[in-house]
C-alpha cells in the first residue's frame, strides 16, 4: 500500500496543496526572468505535474500524487480560487471607460474577434469529425471553437500592460479596451454555447429558450437592483469594515455563481457579472479592504486550477495523426489574431512596430483561455485530444507577447530596447 492510499482524502489533498504552491512559488521568479507573465509558469506547473511530463515516470506518479478520491476536493478548492478570479476579473473591466473612444478602437476590437472567429469556423468544419464531443452538432462546435480562438485574456493582458511599462502609452491603452469589448462579446457569445449545450444542441428550443431567458432575467437584476444596493453601502462607507464586508463580497460571489449554475449556465458568470456590477469609484480605504485579500487568495487557489487543468493535459496522446491538427490549431490562433488586430491597426493610423505590439498584446490568452476550454471539455463539446491541442496553444500565444514587447516596446517603457520608435504616449485620437 502507497502512502498515499494509507492517507484519508483530507490529509492528501493538504500534500497536493503544498507540492502546488511550492512549486508555483519557485517557478514564478523563472518565469519573470524569461520576461513571461507568472501565469505561464503556472501552467507548466500544471501540465508537469499530469500525465504529460510526471506521467513518463514509471509508477502512475499522477495517479499517486493525485489520486481519484482525492481530485473531487481539489477541484471544488480549484473552483473557489477561479470563481474569485473572475470577480476581479468582472471588477477591473470598467466599460465606462470604453464610452467616446471612437471608431477606431470599436474597428479594431470587432477586427481582432471577427478574423479569429471565423478562422475558427473554418477550422471547426474540417475537425468536427475526428475532435468534437459525441452528439456534439456541428454548429454547436463551430460556435464554440470560433469563440475560443477569438478570446483574449484580458486580466492576463492587463498584467503584461502594467509589467512592461506601456499602461500610458496608446497601444496599451488601445490594447486594454479591444480586449474589454472583446471579453464581454465572448462571455456572451460562450453563455448562449454553454445553454445550447446544456438544453441538447438546439433539439430542446423550449430549454434554450428558458435558459436564455432566466439569464436575461439575471443580469437585469443584478444591474436594476443589486448595482444601486452596492453604490449605496459605498457611499456609506461600509466596504472599509475589512473582515465583515469581505465574508458578505465572498458569500455574494458564492450565490451569484450557485444562481447562474442553476439557470444552466456555468458558475464562473456569475461570479465575472457580479463583478461588472460592483462599484469601481470606492474610496482608496474602501478598496484596500476588498481588493489586495482577494487578490491573494485568488493567486494561491488558482495554481491549482493549473493542476487539475493539467491533469487532463495529455501531450504523449496525441499521434502522429494529430500533428497536422495541432499545427492548424496553432496556425489559425496566431493567424487569426495578428491579422485580425495588426493590420487593422496599421491601416488606422499605427506604425509597424506599435502595430506589432498591439497584435502580439491581443493574441495572448493565458488563463481566459483555459477557462473556456475547462468548460468545453466538461461539457463534452471537444474531444480530450483538442482540449490538449488548444491548451497548448494557450500557453504558446500568452509567451509569444513578451519577446515581442520588449523587443519592440516604445522607448518610455522600462526596459525597451534604444532602438524601438517614438513614444506612443498620446492617447488614441477619437474619430467618432
Amino acid at each position: 500500500m502507497s502512502l498515499a492510499e494509507s492517507l484519508p482524502a483530507e490529509s492528501v489533498v493538504m500534500a497536493d496543496l503544498a507540492i502546488v504552491l511550492l512549486l508555483s512559488a519557485a517557478v514564478v521568479p523563472l518565469a519573470r526572468r524569461l520576461r513571461q507573465p507568472p501565469v505561464v509558469g503556472e501552467i507548466a506547473v500544471g501540465i508537469t505535474l499530469g500525465p504529460s511530463v510526471l506521467g513518463l515516470l514509471p509508477g502512475d506518479l499522477p495517479g499517486l500524487l493525485f489520486p481519484d478520491d482525492a481530485r473531487p476536493l481539489l477541484s471544488a478548492i480549484a473552483q473557489l480560487g477561479l470563481l474569485l478570479f473572475m470577480f476581479l476579473a468582472g471588477w477591473e473591466l470598467d466599460l465606462t471607460r470604453l464610452r467616446g473612444r471612437g471608431r477606431a478602437v470599436g474597428t479594431m476590437a470587432g477586427l481582432s474577434m471577427v478574423v479569429p472567429f471565423l478562422l475558427g469556423l473554418g477550422a471547426a468544419g474540417w475537425l468536427h469529425s475526428s475532435y468534437a464531443g459525441d452528439g456534439v452538432s456541428p454548429g454547436t462546435f463551430a460556435l464554440y471553437l470560433g469563440t475560443a480562438f477569438a478570446i483574449t485574456a484580458f486580466p492576463v493582458l492587463a498584467r503584461i500592460i502594467r509589467d512592461g511599462g506601456l499602461s500610458r502609452t496608446r497601444v496599451g491603452g488601445t490594447a486594454m479596451a479591444c480586449a474589454a469589448i472583446g471579453d464581454v462579446i465572448a462571455w456572451c457569445v460562450l453563455a448562449l454555447v454553454v445553454a445550447l449545450v446544456e438544453s441538447g444542441g438546439g433539439q430542446g428550443g423550449g430549454e434554450t429558450l428558458r435558459v436564455v431567458g432566466l439569464t436575461a432575467v439575471y443580469g437585469l437584476v443584478l444591474g436594476a437592483c443589486v448595482r444601486p444596493l452596492l453604490r449605496r453601502a459605498a457611499a456609506r462607507g461600509w466596504f472599509a469594515a475589512r473582515g465583515t464586508v469581505l465574508a458578505l463580497v465572498v458569500a455574494g460571489v458564492l450565490f451569484s455563481s450557485v444562481a447562474t449554475t442553476w439557470i444552466g449556465i456555468h458558475a464562473i458568470f456569475g461570479a465575472f457579472a457580479l463583478g461588472l456590477v460592483m462599484p469601481r469609484d470606492l474610496a482608496p480605504s474602501q478598496r484596500e479592504s476588498l481588493e489586495p485579500p482577494l487578490e491573494r487568495v485568488s493567486g494561491l487557489l488558482l495554481p491549482v486550477f493549473f493542476v487539475v487543468t493539467g491533469l487532463s493535459v495529455d501531450v504523449g496522446a496525441l499521434g502522429p495523426a494529430d500533428a497536422a491538427a495541432l499545427a492548424l490549431v496553432v496556425a489559425v490562433a496566431v493567424v487569426g489574431k495578428l491579422a485580425g488586430a495588426t493590420l487593422p491597426a496599421r491601416a488606422l493610423g499605427m506604425g509597424w512596430r506599435e502595430a506589432t505590439v498591439f497584435g502580439a498584446l491581443m493574441n495572448t490568452r493565458g488563463l481566459t483561455e483555459l477557462v473556456v476550454l475547462e468548460i468545453g471539455r466538461q461539457l463534452g463539446v471537444i474531444s480530450a485530444e483538442l482540449f490538449t491541442m488548444m491548451v497548448l496553444m494557450a500557453v504558446l500565444t500568452t509567451a509569444m507577447a513578451g519577446p515581442v514587447i520588449h523587443r519592440l516596446a516604445p522607448p518610455d517603457a522600462p526596459g525597451a530596447p534604444p532602438t524601438a520608435e517614438r513614444p506612443l504616449a498620446t492617447a488614441p485620437a477619437d474619430t467618432a
